[in-house]
């Protein structure tokens, strides 16, 4: 059996990843020589083997893109995810509308093309959420599309820095999340997720119940449904690398919970309710865009991410493009 320094090879993609005093953020992982004939049985046996490797590299650097594996397919994508035997994680209480395609695999967030997708861990706004995300590059997009990643403790260092009071607040009340779903997924919007889909079910009373299990309130209006969640923290403690992280989707909700049913401004508070200061997230939202790392997609890329280390976003993008996804515990 291969192992990892015959199989896996860390490259270097200039202008395209950010470089810190250990690591190189994201690591890309390559077949190594890249001239070797791969199968997809000898790169999934070859992430069993060395998965104490993998788990490693991806412990220091917060995210790996494997390129140039053949990954042709959503099933060949559910396979590679099967290999890492990382637990699969229901998606209850997301706002994306996704479908499912085979086995564990979803679409990506279905919002139009035009649309930009701000910076967020994934489903921080639920106590519930994945510590792993997948994502894979089954068509490229035609142009722009790309998944930027950032580390999240260096968001929160530089916030810390410059708006120390603001973060003390959020340490101190955290933030409370509303938004109001449609009875049913509203593709055009990348919030779109109606309540039946969040909860899957079509009955209220176990819609409740599992709004519950979340800590999340429900306040039934017309066909539709008011949601408030919190508060939860807005910056939670990495334990596996003893460091805070920037642990919110209060960006991605101010600047981007917006359709016919959500004001994105009412979309988060502070956990005292009173509202956020518009300047600071917005400078945010720059910081964020600073220290971010876009790496044009191929297809076939696999982009395995931590969710306890990065958050991440989509770029608008020009058809065609389809990107799936895979949550796991």
């Amino acid at each position: 059996m291969a192992d990892q320094v015959q199989y896996f090879m860390e490259t270097q993609l200039p202008n395209h990843q950010k470089h810190y005093n250990s690591f190189t953020f994201p690591s890309l992982l390559s077949p190594n020589p890249p001239s070797t004939p791969s199968s997809l049985s000898l790169f999934t046996k070859a992430i069993k083997s060395q998965k104490p490797f993998l788990d490693s590299l991806l412990l220091k650097a917060g995210a790996l893109l494997f390129r140039g594996f053949p990954v042709e397919t959503a099933k060949d994508f559910n396979d590679v995810v099967e290999a890492f035997g990382f637990e699969e994680l229901p998606y209850v209480g997301g706002a994306a509308p996704r479908t499912n395609v085979v086995g564990r695999v979803f679409t990506a967030n279905e919002s139009p093309a035009d649309q930009k997708i701000p910076f967020h861990h994934e489903m921080a706004q639920v106590p519930e959420f994945p510590s792993k995300l997948f994502f894979f590059c089954e068509v490229e997009p035609g142009s722009g599309g790309e998944t930027p990643i950032v580390l999240s403790h260096i968001i929160y260092e530089r916030m810390k820095d410059k708006y120390p009071e603001f973060v003390w607040r959020l340490e101190e009340h955290g933030l409370i999340y509303t938004r109001v779903l449609g009875e049913g997924d509203d593709p055009s919007s990348p919030i779109g997720r109606g309540w039946k889909s969040t909860f899957l079910t079509t009955d209220k009373s176990v819609a409740e119940e599992r709004a519950a299990k979340l800590g999340m309130k429900l306040e039934w209006i017309g066909d539709g449904v008011k949601t408030i969640m919190g508060p939860i923290p807005a910056v939670k403690y990495d334990k596996s690398r003893q460091r805070k992280i920037w642990f919110n989707s209060m960006v991605a909700a101010y600047t981007g919970w917006e359709d016919e049913r959500n004001d994105p401004v009412k979309a988060v508070t502070f956990g005292d309710g009173k509202p956020l200061p518009a300047d600071i997230i917005y400078d945010c939202l720059k910081i964020l865009e600073e220290e971010c790392v876009a790496i044009p997609w191929k297809k076939g890329d696999v982009l395995l991410i931590d969710n306890w280390a990065v958050l991440h976003s989509r770029r608008p993008f020009d058809p065609p493009r389809r990107v799936l996804a895979s949550l796991c515990k």
